[in-house]
């Protein structure tokens, strides 16, 4: 069985995409979004993390993430289509909904 590799976003969509996702950034210079999450403290940035790998790994769509003691940076982007695809939205979507 052979899985297609999702599809970069074109430009409008990725427009669109970003637009409804709350303290989503694009990164200078290249096709991923970025977003640092800020919590009480450890517990609940390490809580976070652990949801949200349970999640990618659903999904087999796994996070660049940074985590010091109660933040915890973000970058998604599909190394294997190049760039942003809707795997990153979907995923960005998520976390969005766990941090609350």
């Amino acid at each position: 069985m052979t899985t297609q590799r999702p599809a970069r976003l074109e430009d409008l969509e990725r427009t669109t995409a970003l637009a409804g996702l709350a303290g989503w950034t694009m990164v200078a210079g290249r096709d991923a979004i970025t977003k640092r999450f800020t919590f009480a403290d450890f517990n609940a940035a390490f809580g976070f993390m652990t949801r949200a790998a349970l999640v990618a790994e659903r999904m087999d769509h796994h996070p660049e993430w940074f985590n010091v003691w109660n933040k915890v940076d973000v970058t998604l982007s599909t190394h294997d289509a190049g760039g942003l695809t809707r795997l990153d939205i979907e995923l960005a979507q998520a976390m969005n909904k766990i941090a609350g």
